[in-house]
């Protein structure tokens, strides 16, 4: 059963520091030159936490997890970090651009109690084990929750929504993001208003969007800590109550209802096409192909196909071909939430069954991926129309997983907005 709570969260002072200058984007989407930007940025900057960098002569009692910890320990000693007296909800709103169009999505960040996957927490993508290792390691050291999961919940009743569109003023803590988006942080401390939320939300199915290794790491780490017992070396005092610290994890919730949810595709680069005038044979059986030109926007091109259009680029070739599905009962094998979806068709049939091509790598970027195809790093790119929320939705509560890199949720949520110390005396 699903069920919310509000916390006191630990939070950049704004007193003290820029958004701008502290806050980053998630780790997974961080290049190691980026990287490097961000350290140069600012001391406090939240990536020594969550994504710092290995050091010649690290060791277990000296690495990048105990720097880490470290530094959140140092920042609070500084006040760069302060813990909120009272608990709190935190309306989360990011403003940004898409497709020439202003969009604003809104969601709540909270706690959300860890339950097994599949009962009352969805996810919908496959995951890998080593991210899922070093997060680990980083909650084991830290203690707390660095990123948010990005969520998603369907209320068509808005309850949630209107309480977070209806938050004015001065927002407590401001940042900028590379694509120019503005993120926004208020808190929510109206006892009414919370107690709202958490009815809402209360035993409703959540879907995880973006996060899956964060969620499982936690619902491990819960699992270690509820074997250990309660004190133990990592929790060394009994705050009392029937919460317990590592039983909740935290969470930016969204409401499927509303408008500023927008996904996007990640594009397939390959390689393995050994002959290009082979690909009309092998694949015309279940796609009607066509030829485009490059003057032609690929990307709207196969936006305006709608469902079951692709795109494909070969290197050094003055055209594109589209390929659209002609949807003949060919995956009967795969389950029915699955088989009609575009990821899925390109992975199990066109990839895998038609070409048998195993070597992909992925671009969101239809642009750069074209660009990587005409340099020789790959024989060519396959171009997809996005994921649908619902499709996410259906995928999940059929227990089913969509390939990696099915959905790229975006905007990105920004860490460091707010963290969650599951220590009681921080």
């Amino acid at each position: 059963m699903t069920k919310i709570i509000p916390f006191k969260g630990l939070l950049y002072n704004p007193e003290k520091v820029s958004g701008d200058e502290v806050i980053a984007p998630p780790y997974d989407v961080i290049s190691p030159e980026y990287r490097e930007a961000l350290y140069r940025k600012s001391p406090h900057n939240i990536v020594r936490v969550d994504f710092g960098k290995e050091l010649p002569g690290d060791s277990g009692e000296d690495n990048r997890y105990t720097r880490a910890r470290e530094s959140l320990e140092q920042w609070s000693r500084e006040g760069i970090l302060i813990r909120d007296t009272a608990s709190a909800f935190y309306a989360y709103e990011i403003e940004y651009l898409l497709h020439g169009k202003q969009k604003v999505l809104r969601g709540v960040l909270a706690l959300v109690k860890i339950e097994e996957l599949g009962k009352g927490v969805y996810p919908h993508e496959a995951t890998h084990s080593k991210p899922k290792a070093d997060r680990l390691n980083l909650m084991k050291s830290c203690l707390a929750n660095i990123s948010p999961i990005y969520s998603l919940y369907h209320s068509p009743e808005r309850i949630t929504s209107r309480i977070l569109e209806s938050v004015s003023g001065k927002p407590y803590f401001s940042a900028r993001d590379l694509d120019g988006a503005v993120h926004n942080l208020y808190k929510i401390t109206d006892a009414a208003h919370c107690d709202l939320i958490m009815k809402e939300l209360y035993d409703k199915p959540i879907f995880i969007a973006d996060g899956h290794h964060r969620y499982e790491v936690a619902l491990e780490f819960k699992k270690e800590m509820d074997a250990l017992g309660y004190p133990n070396a990592f929790f060394p005092e009994n705050a009392g109550g029937e919460a317990r610290p590592w039983d909740y994890v935290l969470m930016f919730l969204a409401n499927m209802s509303d408008e500023g949810i927008s996904v996007l595709p990640t594009h397939r680069l390959v390689k393995g096409i050994s002959r290009k005038e082979d690909i009309e044979r092998k694949l015309g059986a279940d796609f009607s192909i066509r030829q485009a030109s490059m003057a032609d926007d690929i990307v709207k091109t196969v936006t305006g196909g709608g469902k079951g259009t692709f795109g494909l680029y070969f290197d050094n070739e003055d055209h594109w071909y589209v390929l659209h599905y002609r949807e003949k009962g060919q995956l009967k094998d795969i389950p029915s939430p699955l088989r009609t979806l575009d990821v899925v068709v390109l992975h199990e049939l066109i990839l895998s069954r038609d070409l048998g091509i195993t070597d992909i790598a992925y671009e969101m970027d239809a642009g750069e991926a074209a660009e990587r195809v005409r340099r020789g790093d790959f024989d060519g790119v396959f171009f997809l129309n996005p994921t649908g929320v619902e499709d996410v939705e259906r995928v999940a509560l059929s227990h089913l997983r969509m390939p990696p890199k099915s959905t790229y949720f975006y905007p990105k949520l920004l860490t460091g907005m707010v963290i969650n110390r599951l220590t009681t005396n921080s």
